[in-house]
């Protein structure tokens, strides 16, 4: 990514990473008590950005292809459904991710 990026991908999308996918942990873990929420969000985000760039519509195209390659969103959403499966708890989840 390079730092003159006038469009501030490197700062939304994390932003945009790291909101969606606690949003979508916090409804299926209180609603289902299933802790996919934030796998589900972020696998719903990529496919959503392939689906846009194989249509060539100019919504989500902006996004580097290194900021939206399912490793730099999958692992780290993996990571927190499976912190979360394990303790039960919205404490230590968040804990582990602040670090």
């Amino acid at each position: 990514v390079d730092w003159k990026d006038r469009r501030m991908w490197p700062t939304v999308v994390p932003i945009l990473g790291v909101t969606f996918a606690a949003a979508a942990q916090a409804f299926f873990w209180e609603n289902f008590k299933l802790p996919f929420g934030a796998t589900f969000a972020v696998l719903g985000l990529l496919i959503g950005e392939w689906i846009n760039r194989y249509c060539n519509f100019w919504g989500w195209t902006y996004f580097p292809i290194s900021l939206v390659f399912p490793s730099a969103l999958v692992v780290p959403a993996l990571w927190l459904d499976i912190i979360m499966l394990l303790s039960g708890s919205y404490v230590i989840t968040v804990g582990w991710w602040a670090r």
